[in-house]
């Protein structure tokens, strides 16, 4: 239950939703049980029996239950004297009315139970989200997207309705038993102990039941999170699918993966229904073990003193039958528990990833760039391989350094490192001479604008899309951004202009206008410092010209990070450093960097016919 004294905090104040339903549920349960305590005096009405007690004088007032069922009978049989009648009618309108409070205040209860389920829903989605968004660019790299879709869907819906039911064991059906085993210990106490002997006898199948349910359930959990994967990267990869054809290889991993879901679902379901079956059989034994035993007592021949009427035999057996719904309901919700338990455990593993990357307790605000940025002999490495070795460089306010270099050498991970999106192994990187560990990271990003290689453009307009993040943003603001990234003719000629909608990942434009819309971003943000990771690379000659152009008027004055493998982007840049293996091999300025003999630089301008 650890788990569920866990999640269950996210529904706080608590005492909001269990006062309410603790009471709402008692009155319930009180009316319920009265309900069918009235078959015992309905049937001395009907069939002229009369029961044990006075019935003919007003009992004095107690605070007591005998009180109040001699005051009742009282009345009964006073309206009796009457006309029979009119007790008959008197009944019926208390049990009417005993129905309907009864109903009112279950309705009630539930009513507050789902305003506290979908609170905790609502706090334990908008938790998991708030930790994706804490957790550093590494742990996406290692996790499928389709196994956190999962968790942050399916297992918190799962969550939901366990933690429901969770609350109706621990609070509903236990009232209801304890109220019904009440009025069963009044009707006849040695009856009431002949059950309580025999229904632990039952719990003992269903308890064998419920061991495996768990295994399956965290089975049946992680296979719909490698489904859904499946799923959006089918979605996602469809022009690649089709053109390789492999829509057959995809069909079957897809069903492979199904088959696996169906498979652990299965088993899970035919445990979770066992229990309720054993439930249901032992019920059965337990009525019959009753009706014996009961039959015996009215025969007069059970202990002395247990006498019992017809009237009060039909009463018990007729509240015991409702013994067994709670306790069926207990049984269900135990094998729910078992399953919404697995669900639970995912939900709690993301929770309690460590976040490696925040804010220290101290950290100060960078209200404005005006130095430098320096590299201090810094390495890096994802895993245990190194990434970075002793990387040390210096760009000052206003300047512009280039990165060149093979695939993989590095460079976007030094871009990665600037804005703490990953923390660096050894050394540091210095801020206007101050450690950017030491900065609040939002202060830290608000200074610096991006546009990189993979262009992501959100499902939403193109105006949303080039003001991010700032709902307040003008018209002409974005429209001046858009004409400096040599992208305001192109949205013109769109359905809607700015207000049109360039679906998931914008892929109802083309390469070269989705790149635009990325610098338009990084354009429209007006940042101290940019960083350029292959900002040109889906621009055709033409546009990548006109966007070099309004790139290098933007870059007055501002500091800039460039990674290019086009080098003729970077002829002007201050100063170029080539990278090899995670190492500076190579530094200097274009004209310098190809007089080099045997230089890597100079090999990369002849292989691109640079002069």
């Amino acid at each position: 239950m650890n788990v569920y004294k866990r999640l269950i905090i996210y529904a706080r104040p608590l005492r909001w939703f269990l006062v309410p339903f603790f009471i709402f549920t008692l009155l319930a349960v009180f009316f319920t049980v009265f309900q069918y305590a009235l078959i015992i005096p309905l049937l001395n009405v009907l069939f002229e029996n009369s029961p044990s007690g006075n019935t003919t004088t007003l009992p004095a007032f107690s605070f007591s239950g005998h009180f109040f069922k001699d005051f009742f009978y009282y009345q009964v049989y006073r309206l009796k004297a009457i006309h029979p009648a009119y007790a008959l009618y008197f009944i019926t309108a208390v049990l009417v009315g005993a129905v309907l409070l009864a109903n009112l205040f279950r309705y009630l209860a539930q009513r507050t139970l789902i305003r506290a389920r979908t609170l905790l829903v609502k706090r334990i989605r908008e938790a998991l989200f708030e930790k994706l968004n804490q957790l550093h660019l590494g742990f996406f790299t290692k996790e499928h997207k389709g196994d956190l879709i999962s968790r942050m869907n399916s297992d918190v819906f799962e969550i939901e309705g366990v933690a429901a039911g969770s609350l109706e064991v621990l609070i509903r059906e236990p009232a209801m038993i304890i109220g019904y085993f009440a009025a069963l210990f009044s009707i006849s106490t040695p009856l009431t102990l002949f059950t309580l002997i025999i229904i632990p006898l039952s719990a003992l199948g269903i308890a064998t039941v419920q061991k495996r349910l768990k295994r399956d359930a965290t089975d049946a959990q992680a296979s719909i999170g490698r489904l859904l994967t499946i799923m959006d990267e089918t979605l996602t990869g469809m022009r690649i699918i089709r053109a390789f054809n492999a829509t057959g290889f995809t069909l079957k991993k897809f069903s492979t993966e199904n088959d696996r879901y169906r498979e652990a679902s299965l088993q899970g379901f035919k445990r979770r229904e066992m229990a309720p079956a054993f439930s249901e059989a032992a019920g059965v034994i337990v009525v019959a073990g009753i009706l014996l035993y009961g039959g015996s007592l009215i025969l007069g021949k059970g202990p002395a003193g247990a006498g019992l009427s017809a009237s009060e035999f039909i009463a018990f057996i007729a509240i015991f039958s409702q013994v067994l719904r709670p306790a069926k309901a207990m049984v269900v919700a135990g094998a729910n528990i078992h399953r919404g338990r697995a669900a639970g455990e995912r939900i709690l593993e993301l929770l309690d990833k460590e976040v490696e990357i925040r804010d220290k307790e101290n950290a100060v605000e960078l209200k404005s760039f005006n130095q430098s940025i320096e590299f201090r002999h810094v390495d890096f490495s994802y895993t245990r391989l190194p990434v970075l070795k002793d990387i040390s460089f210096t760009i000052e306010k206003g300047k512009t350094v280039a990165l060149v270099g093979m695939s993989g050498v590095g460079k976007s991970t030094i871009a990665d490192l600037i804005p703490r999106f990953y923390e660096v192994s050894e050394g540091a990187i210095l801020v206007d001479g101050l450690d950017l560990r030491d900065y609040k990271m939002e202060s830290l990003r608000s200074q610096m604008s991006f546009v990189t290689q993979e262009t992501f453009l959100f499902n939403d307009s193109i105006f949303n899309n080039i003001a991010i993040g700032n709902p307040d943003a003008g018209l002409e603001e974005v429209i001046a951004a858009a004409r400096i990234a040599n992208a305001h003719e192109f949205i013109m000629q769109t359905e809607e202009g700015y207000q049109t909608v360039i679906g998931d990942r914008g892929i109802r434009l083309s390469g070269g206008q989705r790149q635009r819309l990325c610098i338009a971003r990084a354009v429209f943000k007006n940042p101290s410092i940019l960083i350029l990771d292959e900002a040109t690379s889906a621009l055709d000659t033409e546009s990548e010209r006109l966007v070099q152009e309004a790139l290098g008027n933007l870059m007055k004055g501002r500091t800039t990070l460039v990674i290019a493998h086009r080098l003729s982007t970077i002829k002007e840049a201050d100063e170029i450093l080539v990278l090899h293996e995670g190492e500076i091999i190579e530094r200097g300025h274009h004209n310098e960097l190809v007089e080099i003999e045997e230089g890597n630089y100079r090999k990369l301008t002849k292989m691109q016919q640079i002069a």
